[in-house]
């Protein structure tokens, strides 16, 4: 899974460092993408069986659940995963300090299965999502609307979160594989690569999923073909990530 792209001295130093500290010997990335795919799966057709015959207005809860999911994406991202917040440190720490380090826009992919480590969620993760806010939620809107409308947001939720595993490990594959070169994944790679940039991660493109909320709240970027260029060259020549004013265009 060696990536053509080139990696900077200091990113592959911290990859090195953080390998050798974060990622033991028995770890499989493969492995942690199956529980994380398998288990999700489980959930979502379990709560599947579960759906009888709604209402349309039962079926609303789909759009709703999805938008309020987006929304809860892009400000937990924008929130405690790139500012530090009492009680939450592990969120900035494990984001802001070690993920954007391993992985920066201009190195932006996996070298083996073991830096799927540095992508995926823990795997206690899918428990906690399943146990601290599908049920709880479920379990109000079973007593609040319907059982349906309970299963449905549990799908919702569910399917949020494998997608939100999906598209970012795939992000983080190598551009030219298969997958990488599909024209969806292509443009948002494209936007979560800017995110990437240290000099803009901390203002632009907080969705990982799809940029609906950074459209809402005005912080989709894209910079223009010769902005990248520009900040490509200035890379080569700098050996370093350079930061720029953001060019808004394109």
């Amino acid at each position: 899974m060696q990536s053509v792209q080139s990696v900077p001295p200091e990113v592959e130093r911290f990859r090195v460092e953080y390998r050798k500290a974060n990622v033991g010997p028995h770890y499989s990335g493969w492995l942690h993408f199956a529980f994380t795919s398998v288990g999700s799966l489980a959930i979502l057709a379990f709560a599947a069986m579960h759906v009888h015959r709604p209402s349309a207005l039962e079926w609303l809860t789909v759009p709703i659940a999805f938008v309020f999911a987006n929304v809860c994406e892009y400000f937990g991202h924008k929130g405690p995963m790139h500012r530090p917040k009492r009680g939450m440190a592990i969120l900035f720490q494990r984001h802001t300090r070690e993920h954007h380090h391993f992985f920066t826009h201009d190195a932006m992919a996996y070298q083996s299965s073991r830096d799927f480590k540095m992508v995926l969620f823990p795997p206690v993760m899918l428990f906690f999502f399943l146990g601290v806010i599908a049920t709880p939620v479920a379990t109000l809107l079973f007593f609040v609307a319907s059982s349906n409308v309970a299963w449905l947001f549990v799908i919702v939720a569910m399917g949020y979160f494998l997608t939100y595993e999906w598209l970012h490990f795939v992000y983080h594959l190598d551009e030219s594989s298969f997958v990488g070169r599909l024209p969806a994944v292509k443009v948002l790679r494209r936007h979560h690569q800017t995110h990437h940039d240290k000099a803009l991660m901390g203002k632009w493109n907080f969705n990982i999923t799809f940029p609906i909320s950074d459209l809402i709240f005005g912080t989709y970027f894209h910079p223009s073909p010769s902005a990248r260029a520009a900040r490509a060259a200035n890379a080569r020549t700098s050996g370093g990530s350079p930061s720029t004013a953001p060019d808004r265009r394109g």
